[in-house]
């Protein structure tokens, strides 16, 4: 992975021409002032089709061990990518078909040109479909998010980073009281993870009682930024995730709900990204 590869992809990922369309780009439903999530329940295809989930946060992708809310076979940013593009039922980008057509245009732009020869040098005809998908995910492994104020207080030593509500919130988010890190454990707060260690373990996958299969555990990091939630994006507010929690049995009081919502607002950190100029 390269700078010049990275910029590219940064820049093929506000790149409307992709779209059937010519109104949409990947960030049309991963806004980089959501954390590269959407503030719409369900996300909107270039047709104008609803899909049938919620578009998930990119913070910290490059971390995930599958990709996507119900399949864990898909094990790659690369993999992931060809279903917003390709997909036909329903279209998201609805690139299908048009693969040759779309880099032929970029071909034909001279800033394009140069930034694919930049970023795949060596071959002689580098503005590929194959070569789109890889710049993008370069561009996607690059949105890692930090910093936060949980970070300093844990990793960091910082002891007034959090607040003392914050922490109270934090305990009983750890707790097996409250077991909201059943699920969302790990320092990305979605279960296992992969680093140049390699996988923690096999994707996490948990039945939340909105649906009939498991579906996968998405990030907490952001969290305040990524509304509505769940993967059909039911919930407006965190409060109404804990009320939904709560009903199916957890202990929780709601002096509790606060706490835990006031640690899980000290996850937010800089978010990464921004469009393309």
């Amino acid at each position: 992975m390269s700078g010049a590869k990275v910029a590219l992809g940064e820049r093929l990922f506000f790149e409307r021409r992709l779209s059937v369309s010519g109104q949409y780009s990947c960030a049309s439903c991963h806004e980089p002032a959501h954390s590269f999530a959407q503030d719409r329940p369900v996300a909107i295809g270039a047709t104008g089709e609803a899909l049938p989930h919620n578009a998930m946060a990119l913070v910290n992708v490059a971390y995930n061990i599958s990709f996507g809310w119900m399949r864990p076979r898909v094990r790659s940013l690369e993999a992931q990518m060809l279903e917003p593009m390709l997909n036909e039922h329903p279209v998201e980008l609805g690139l299908k078909g048009r693969e040759a057509a779309v880099c032929a245009q970029l071909a034909a732009d001279r800033a394009y040109a140069d930034d694919f020869a930049a970023a795949f040098p060596g071959d002689p005809a580098p503005v590929t479909f194959e070569h789109v998908v890889k710049a993008i995910a370069s561009f996607e492994r690059t949105l890692v998010s930090g910093g936060s104020p949980f970070d300093r207080y844990v990793f960091g030593g910082e002891h007034e980073a959090l607040s003392g509500q914050a922490k109270q919130g934090m305990a009983l988010f750890f707790s097996r009281r409250a077991g909201c890190s059943g699920c969302h454990s790990g320092f990305n707060f979605s279960g296992n993870w992969r680093d140049a260690q390699g996988e923690t373990g096999p994707a996490s996958f948990a039945r939340n009682g909105t649906s009939a299969r498991p579906m996968r555990v998405p990030t907490l990091r952001n969290v305040a930024l990524t509304a509505p939630y769940m993967h059909d994006g039911r919930f407006a507010s965190l409060t109404a995730v804990l009320d939904h929690y709560s009903s199916l049995g957890a202990c929780r009081s709601a002096s509790a709900t606060r706490a835990v919502l006031r640690c899980r607002a000290q996850r937010a950190a800089r978010v990464p990204g921004q469009p393309h100029r």
